[in-house]
C-alpha cells in the first residue's frame, strides 16, 4: 500500500474530519473562500468556536488561511482531500483483493463438492 501521508498527518486528518461542523466548514471552503467571520454567522456557535475549528482543519492542511486586511479569509485545499481519498482508495483495494480471494475459495469448495 503507497501512501503519501505520514501517520501523523493521516491522524490529523481523520481527527479533523471527525466533526461535522469541520466537515461543513470544509465544504463551504472548498466551493468559494469565505472570511472567518462569514463562516461564523453560518452556525449556531461562537465566532471563537469557528476560529478554534478553523485551526483544527488549518493543522491537518485541509484549509489555509490568508490575512486580507482586517479579515483572515479561509481556503479549501484539495490536495489534502485527494491524498486522504487515495488512503481510503488503497484500503478498498485491500477490501476488494480480500472478497476477491474469499469468492475463489468458495468456488474452489463448491467445485470440490460437485465432484
Amino acid at each position: 500500500m503507497v501512501v503519501d501521508m505520514t501517520d501523523a498527518e493521516i491522524d490529523l486528518v481523520f481527527g479533523a474530519l471527525a466533526d461535522s461542523t469541520r466537515r461543513s466548514i470544509i465544504a463551504r471552503v472548498i466551493v468559494a473562500e469565505q472570511s472567518v467571520s462569514t463562516l461564523a454567522s453560518q452556525y449556531l456557535v461562537s465566532f471563537a468556536a469557528i476560529q478554534k475549528h478553523v485551526a483544527v482543519l488549518e493543522r491537518a492542511s485541509l484549509v489555509r488561511k490568508q490575512r486580507r486586511g482586517r479579515e483572515q479569509i479561509v481556503h479549501g485545499n484539495p490536495e489534502t482531500l485527494a491524498r486522504a481519498a487515495r488512503l481510503l482508495d488503497s484500503y478498498e483495494e485491500i477490501w476488494r483483493q480480500r472478497t476477491q480471494r474469499i469468492d475463489a475459495i468458495l468456488a474452489e469448495e463448491e467445485t470440490h463438492e460437485r465432484n
